[in-house]
C-alpha cells in the first residue's frame, strides 16, 4: 500500500466509523500530510511505514518549534499523528508507534476569554428586531450565549431539532454525540417567530423549500462558520464598538455566567457537551471580589465577627 492509500483508509475509518466531523477529519488529514511532506523534504524516512526509531518523531517536534508553531498547535499535530499510528498498529500494518512517548512543548494554561455583561447587553440591544436579518442575528446571539453552542452546532441546527413546548433543542455535537440544551423563554419565543416569519422571507431568496436549517445567510442558504463570525463583527460595529468577539467567546461567557450564578459543574458539563469534567473546570475562574463575598457570607467566623461589629 502507498502512503496515500493508507491515509485514505484511515480517513474513511474516522469519518464513517467514529463519526468525526468534516472539520476534524480535515484537520487529521492535513496533520498527517504535513508530516509526510516533512519526511520527504528532510529525507528522514522513505515513507510513513519506513520510520525505524523515535528520533524521527522528536526531530519533527523540533522542526515544528523552529517553524514558529505555537505549543498548542504542536501538541495537536503530534496527537493527530499518535492516533494515526495507533490505528496502523491496531491494523497490524506497523509493529511500533514511535509517537506514543514523544514529548511536546508545555502548553501554558490560559483562561478562556469572555465578554463583559454590559457588552452582551449592548449587542442584544443593537439588533434591529424590525428587520429580518436583524431579528435573525438576535436569535443567533441568543443561541450562542443562551445555550452555549459551538458555531458548527449552530450552523447545523435544523427546525426538527427544536421542541418549543419543552423549550429545548437537540444538538448534534462532536463525534455525533447528541445532547439537549435548554432555551430561556424569550429565546424560544424569538426563535418561533423567526422560523414562522422572517426565515421564510430569507429562504425565498434561494427558493429551496427543502432547506430545513434554522439559520440562513442573506441568500437563503445554510449559514457558515465564517458567516457567523461576520455577523458578530457587524453586531459589534452596530454598537459603535471595536472590541473583538468570536462565537467561542460567547460559549465561554455562557459557561462562566452559569457557574458564577450557582449552576453546578455537572449541569454545565452536560449543557456544553464536554466528555470530561476537567474540560469544564477551566470555567471556574471567578473574580477575587466574588470569592471574598462568598467567603464572608459562608464562613461562620466571618459572619460572627460581622454580627459583633453591628451590635457595638
Amino acid at each position: 500500500m502507498t502512503d496515500e492509500e493508507i491515509i485514505e483508509e484511515y480517513i474513511n475509518s474516522i469519518s464513517s466509523i467514529k463519526g468525526y466531523s468534516i472539520n476534524t477529519v480535515d484537520g487529521y488529514k492535513n496533520d498527517i500530510l504535513e508530516f509526510l511532506n516533512f519526511l520527504k523534504t528532510e529525507k528522514m524516512a522513505a515513507g510513513l511505514l519506513k520510520i525505524r526509531n523515535e528520533r524521527v518523531c522528536r526531530n519533527y517536534v523540533s522542526y515544528l518549534s523552529n517553524k514558529g508553531f505555537a505549543s498548542t498547535s504542536i501538541q495537536r499535530k503530534i496527537s493527530s499523528l499518535n492516533s494515526f499510528f495507533n490505528y496502523l498498529l491496531k491494523e497490524e500494518i506497523i509493529t511500533d508507534n514511535y509517537f506514543v512517548n514523544v514529548s511536546t512543548p508545555k502548553v501554558p494554561k490560559r483562561l478562556p476569554k469572555t465578554i463583559k455583561d454590559e457588552e452582551i447587553i449592548m449587542m442584544f440591544e443593537s439588533c434591529d428586531l424590525n428587520n429580518k436579518l436583524g431579528f435573525r442575528n438576535y436569535c443567533i446571539l441568543g443561541c450562542l450565549y443562551g445555550c452555549g453552542l459551538r458555531v458548527s452546532e449552530l450552523c447545523n441546527m435544523q427546525i426538527k431539532d427544536i421542541d418549543f413546548i419543552e423549550r429545548q433543542i437537540v444538538i448534534h455535537g462532536k463525534g455525533s454525540k447528541d445532547r439537549i440544551v435548554i432555551m430561556y423563554e424569550d429565546l424560544a419565543d424569538s426563535l418561533k417567530k423567526y422560523i414562522s416569519t422572517f426565515r421564510n422571507e430569507i429562504l425565498y431568496n434561494s427558493k429551496d423549500e427543502t432547506n430545513r436549517y434554522v439559520f440562513l445567510n442573506k441568500n437563503g442558504t445554510q449559514l457558515t462558520r465564517v458567516g457567523v463570525r461576520k455577523i458578530l463583527d457587524k453586531i459589534v460595529s452596530d454598537c459603535g464598538e471595536t472590541f473583538h468577539i468570536s462565537p467561542h467567546m460567547l460559549r465561554h461567557s455562557f459557561a462562566t455566567a452559569m457557574l458564577n450564578n450557582g449552576a453546578d459543574m455537572r449541569t454545565v458539563q452536560e449543557l456544553l457537551g464536554h466528555e470530561n469534567l476537567s474540560t469544564t473546570q477551566i470555567y471556574t475562574h471567578v473574580s477575587f471580589e466574588k470569592i471574598r463575598s462568598s467567603y464572608e457570607i459562608a464562613h461562620p467566623r466571618a459572619n460572627k465577627i460581622k454580627e459583633v461589629k453591628k451590635t457595638e
